[in-house]
């Protein structure tokens, strides 16, 4: 957002020199040696024009010069410079501009400023090349067969990627500059004749009311001011880094936040099981879809409540029948069983930090020692039984198998204290803390949209879409969840 100081715009002077002056004492124009300067003569008229090397294409800027300098040898009389030089500007985006404050954030931005003598309007051409790289497949979100196109950190990209397959004269995408001071682009995508227009006043409302430095961490800052999540550890909002998944949630009605210089597209608004689906199961026929959703669901259960239960078993084995007295550690260990469950758990937890801080290369030699020199090892000598470290891992293989990190990592938080309620009051602490871990998912608002929807409200038909994938052609009505203006998918065009 601007400053309250800004709001007082100051007109462009008519002399170019008086703007190279305030560009030296604004933006450090002759300091910064990404700043540059390239001064020309039109018609006996100085023409300044100003960019930022590295946020710029060359070629195009290039020619732009090219074209204005050549006016000396086919223009023989003096004409009005502005409407001369506006029409040599072979570019497709060029705007003008009568203020100081608006030359500042363009040239900021990427764009080129032209600036001409005895003119109080500049002109700003779109020539931004950002770096970056080219979109591939998702890490987190890959595919056995479908696009590899993913998004990147421009966000001019992602938006393009997103009317490859939206190509409706309906979808809209509304820029806005968010940070007094990283002025960074967001925009807000949403289907016209489809999306909540109350959802889309509230999320503009919530974005224009951003008041901060920067959003240097981009979509995840953005989420922390659009939904106040606190110390919840539950995502509010979806990411998602797939092209195909972005256009499939502006369809059924969601609205999008796309955040210059994130790869992840922030979904709105969701429920906790928008965060159970992957991509894989709609591209696969609808019975092999809903097999890989049954075994998912499966995971992420077992993630959750697998090593409370085993635990409970093994303090209270009077609980198991005969037919499962297996079921416990069959040798005996100095160190107690919850103390073994919960070093396991850190030990896992460093693990995986390990793995976000360890080189690729290195990678495989650290899980080769996690697990022949330290897990082996560590059985061996007794500190642990085997069956903790295979509960344990079990447990693990259901939170990587759970597609948002962020509901694995959730997940991780309620097992702890589930696990702590089972050792403290065994049956009523796994009965009582199951029931307050539903209570606060319950109560859980996602932009004014219940959490654990369609099970809590109970909705029958969209509780089957979950349990059950349909097929596309059976996919004929909107969620209800996200108050869509048009039900129907396959409505005609009016």
């Amino acid at each position: 957002m601007t400053s309250k100081a800004s709001s007082e715009k100051i007109p462009i002077p008519a002399v170019p020199d008086d703007v190279e002056r305030f560009m030296k004492e604004r933006i450090g124009l002759g300091e910064s040696f990404d700043l540059s300067i390239r001064k020309i003569k039109i018609l006996k008229k100085d023409v300044h024009i100003y960019s930022v090397n590295g946020l710029c294409d060359t070629i195009p800027i290039v020619q732009i010069i090219k074209e204005l300098v050549e006016l000396n040898d086919h223009e023989k009389y003096l004409k009005d410079l502005y409407d001369l030089i506006q029409n040599r500007l072979l570019h497709q985006s060029v705007t003008p501009m009568k203020s100081l404050d608006e030359l500042v954030d363009q040239l900021l931005s990427g764009l080129i400023v032209i600036v001409m003598e005895g003119e109080k309007e500049a002109f700003a051409v779109d020539v931004r090349n950002y770096p970056g790289r080219q979109p591939e497949e998702p890490v987190t979100e890959k595919v056995v067969r479908g696009s590899r196109d993913g998004f990147v950190e421009n966000i001019v990209l992602n938006t393009a990627l997103t009317r490859l397959r939206i190509r409706d004269e309906r979808l809209r995408f509304e820029i806005l500059r968010v940070g007094e001071r990283s002025k960074t682009d967001i925009a807000i995508g949403y289907v016209k004749d489809v999306a909540n227009p109350d959802l889309i006043d509230i999320i503009r409302k919530e974005l224009k009311a951003i008041e901060v430095d920067g959003l240097t961490m981009a979509d995840k800052a953005v989420e922390e001011y659009l939904v106040k999540q606190g110390y919840n550890p539950y995502p509010m909002v979806r990411y998602t880094e797939r092209a195909d998944v972005a256009a499939t949630h502006l369809l059924e009605g969601h609205v999008l936040i796309y955040v210059s210089t994130s790869p992840s597209v922030i979904i709105t608004p969701i429920t906790f099981f928008h965060h159970l689906q992957h991509a894989e199961e709609y591209r696969q026929s609808p019975a092999v879809g809903t097999f890989i959703r049954w075994c998912r669901f499966l995971g992420v259960f077992g993630s959750l409540f697998l090593l409370p239960l085993w635990l409970l078993f093994v303090l209270e084995p009077e609980l198991l029948p005969k037919k499962l007295e297996f079921i416990g550690p069959n040798e005996k260990s100095h160190i107690p069983i919850v103390l073994q469950i919960f070093f396991s758990e850190l030990g896992l937890m460093f693990l995986r930090l390990a793995a976000i801080h360890t080189p690729t290369p290195l990678a495989t030699a650290m899980g080769l020692i996690a697990a022949v020199l330290i897990g082996q090892i560590a059985i061996d000598v007794g500190l642990f039984v085997p069956e903790v470290i295979l509960y344990v891992a079990v447990s693990a293989m259901g939170t990587f198998a759970t597609p948002s990190y962020e509901v694995g990592m959730a997940n991780n938080i309620v097992k702890l204290l589930l696990l702590s309620a089972v050792a403290i009051f065994k049956v009523p602490g796994l009965v009582i803390g199951t029931t307050v871990f539903i209570l606060l998912m319950a109560s859980i608002r996602s932009l004014k949209t219940p959490y654990l929807w369609p099970l809590i409200p109970f909705s029958p038909k969209a509780f089957l879409q979950i349990i059950i994938r349909n097929s596309s052609p059976g996919s004929k009505i909107r969620p209800s969840i996200v108050q869509p203006r048009n039900r129907q998918k396959q409505a005609s065009n009016s």
